[in-house]
């Protein structure tokens, strides 16, 4: 988080004391007649009334800017509706529990989830395993799913850049090759963080063997995060999910995806356990959010499957990027 100062705190008045005490020490002296007369004119009380009304003026916008931001902001970027999952939790926390604030972009339509849609043609009453239908009638079906499913984790803003979901494939050339247009997902990946001036950026962690749309996601946005001025920049993370009684597989990356550690520099705990009798856990909001996603019945079985959310910290970041993810999840973490 870009701010030293949290809500409550104010800067010592030291200065303001020792302001007073000048004042004090002249106080015996007496203004010339001609200073006297100035400082009675009409001009002299106007241009006094107008300077102290801008030094407050600044002094409260600093104030403002120095506490506004001292939640964080931050920005998913995923391939479909539903990636949400590999975060769900860490964002919840922030959102809902931190006070900051959570966007979303989602890059395709998801028309390509149909194959496990059975369950789902009962509910929706269409017979969306039929790839025709599926494709024509899923974008706007998974569409209203993301955004219930951001209701229950607290996302602000869902911007859906509608670029085609073809098929499953583990070579991210082919949507950044021509699948996509990827100069517009760019464009307008730059256009929303320098409009918005994130903190975070969280996408999915691009291994080999996940889907290629995944790996194509992250690459627009750690290169469209670098590209930006160096006081712009937020810092991109990239999660996977993961069970805390296994270790994590190491991940190096290559290029862009090139990570600070192969194994993850930070952790969340979805099974935490909390509230009356430590009854509770972060395992629940994440079910609620997996089952808003109806249309797609395969993904109901992770239900309960990981426990843990890891975060890999990329190389391209901007200076003090370990220092700020550390302060974010110090915060996440915290009982």
């Amino acid at each position: 988080m870009k701010s030293s100062i949290l809500p409550g705190q104010l800067r010592p008045v030291s200065h303001a004391v020792e302001l007073v005490r000048c004042r004090s020490a002249s106080s015996n002296r007496r203004p010339s007649p001609i200073l006297r007369r100035f400082q009675q004119s009409h001009w002299y009380l106007q241009v006094r009334s107008s300077l102290l009304y801008l030094a407050f003026l600044l002094v409260a916008i600093a104030i403002y800017a120095s506490t506004a931001r001292a939640q964080p902001k931050v920005l998913l970027v995923v391939a479909h509706p539903d990636d949400e999952y590999y975060f769900a939790a860490t964002t919840y926390r922030i959102a809902r529990e931190l006070g900051g604030t959570v966007d979303q972009v989602i890059i395709t339509n998801g028309e390509a989830g149909f194959k496990y849609s059975a369950l789902a043609e009962k509910y929706y009453s269409v017979e969306l395993t039929q790839e025709a239908v599926g494709r024509a009638r899923l974008p706007e079906l998974r569409r209203q799913e993301a955004l219930r499913a951001g209701e229950v984790l607290g996302i602000r803003q869902h911007y859906f850049l509608n670029e085609c979901d073809t098929k499953f494939t583990l070579d991210p050339k082919e949507a950044l090759g021509g699948g996509w247009d990827a100069r517009s997902v760019r464009r307008h990946l730059r256009e929303l963080m320098e409009h918005e001036q994130y903190d975070f950026i969280f996408t999915l962690l691009p291994r080999s063997e996940t889907h290629g749309h995944h790996q194509a996601a992250t690459i627009l946005a750690v290169e469209t995060a670098a590209a930006l001025g160096e006081l712009q920049r937020p810092v991109v993370l990239a999660a996977e999910p993961g069970l805390g009684a296994t270790a994590p597989v190491p991940f190096t990356g290559h290029d862009h995806t090139a990570v600070a550690s192969a194994a993850p520099s930070f952790e969340f705990n979805r099974s935490r356990p909390f509230g009356f009798k430590n009854a509770l856990n972060y395992n629940i909001v994440v079910n609620w959010m997996i089952a808003e996603h109806k249309s797609q019945g395969m993904f109901q079985n992770d239900s309960g499957k990981h426990d843990r959310e890891r975060f890999w910290l990329f190389t391209e970041n901007p200076a003090g990027a370990l220092d700020r993810a550390g302060k974010l999840f110090s915060a996440v973490n915290q009982q």
